[in-house]
């Protein structure tokens, strides 16, 4: 689309809000990524309105099709004249981490119109590990005392993967460290199958793993690389990003399939049992036992669908971040006016 083709939606969509009506609310079109998105993202947008704001979340189209993904739904916003009443909210993956290393990067994390998630996806959010717990109980429907400290474990395996993430993050940078990409950091990193028995066992493997691979980068890379590396530890500090929270900085659907719903599945299943095994000594009969345990069973939900829909991340300091940047722009396009946001920095 031409630049007068951006100009005339976006006046068409700034003047529809302005010809609703005195009593009628301005509406902010939000553009994420997938089907899950909508969800999450209307539930951070949603702490926003007023009776004189409201957003509608939606995917992104083109030419009356739906789409899906992180430029499907930066492109449709901005195709579509980005503004004070359409923006786009995706996940930050490693652009955050780029900081504006190059030209996409920068839009994510400069545009007044885009907003993402700090954290690498939404999956890791969901898995925000002080709310996992509630959770399981949620799952289980049974609030016995937590069966593992899923904070502590969190913070365990992200020390043991943070020297090798800061080395993945600082190749992402540089293109011409093509030797070692993101897939190949996600590669080393796997736990391999995880039960709440053997927490101590996988920090111990995998951080072995990331041990042996960054002391190989430590030996092989120059002078001038290690006091990149060195630098670039510290400027992750200034954004927020310490040892003790890396797994929110890593793959989300990886962290989401292979870590955390095993474990919740674990611990739930644990839970489950108990509380069948109370049903079976408190029932006075057969039938009453029958009876409440298939009541039970009915009531049980499915971890995968219970950890999508968890919003325990409303109370995290990283969507704390995207609803500072949200009242930002709320309050600057009140008058229509916006710049571009600097770096996001702390």
């Amino acid at each position: 689309m031409n630049g007068l083709g951006k100009y005339v939606n976006a006046k068409y969509f700034s003047a529809a809000n302005a010809l609703a009506g005195k009593k009628a609310y301005r509406k902010v079109t939000a553009y994420v990524e997938s089907y899950d998105d909508i969800f999450f993202w209307r539930s951070i947008l949603s702490q926003l309105e007023s009776d004189s704001l409201k957003f509608v979340v939606t995917l992104p189209s083109h030419e009356k099709k739906l789409e899906r993904g992180k430029k499907a739904a930066m492109m449709s916003a901005i195709a579509k004249g980005a503004g004070p009443d359409m923006i786009a909210c995706v996940d930050a993956d490693y652009d955050y981490l780029r900081q504006g290393c190059n030209d996409f990067s920068r839009t994510v994390i400069t545009s007044p119109y885009v907003f993402h998630t700090y954290a690498y996806s939404i999956e890791n959010l969901q898995c925000w590990a002080p709310s996992l717990h509630d959770v399981c109980v949620a799952v289980a429907l049974n609030d016995s005392p937590a069966i593992i400290d899923f904070e502590a474990f969190l913070a365990d395996f992200s020390r043991a993967i943070y020297p090798l993430f800061v080395w993945s993050v600082l190749f992402c940078r540089h293109p011409e460290y093509a030797r070692f990409d993101i897939s190949d950091f996600m590669n080393v990193i796997k736990t391999g199958a995880i039960t709440k028995r053997e927490l101590a066992q996988v920090v111990n493997r995998v951080g072995h793993k990331a041990a042996v691979k960054t002391r190989h980068f430590e030996r092989t890379m120059s002078e001038k690389t290690l006091r990149k590396y060195d630098a670039l530890k510290d400027e992750l500090r200034t954004l927020g990003i310490t040892p003790d929270d890396t797994y929110l900085y890593i793959q989300g659907h990886q962290l989401f399939n292979e870590i955390v719903a095993p474990l919740i599945t674990s611990v739930c299943n644990t839970l489950i049992r108990q509380r069948e095994s109370e049903i079976n000594v408190q029932s006075k009969h057969r039938t009453q036992r029958s009876n409440e345990i298939s009541c039970y069973e009915r009531s049980v939900e499915n971890v995968s669908s219970m950890l999508k829909k968890n919003t325990g991340y409303l109370r995290s300091t990283l969507v704390a971040r995207i609803m500072s940047d949200l009242k930002t722009f709320i309050a600057t396009t009140q008058n229509k006016n916006v710049r571009e946001r600097p770096s996001q920095r702390n």
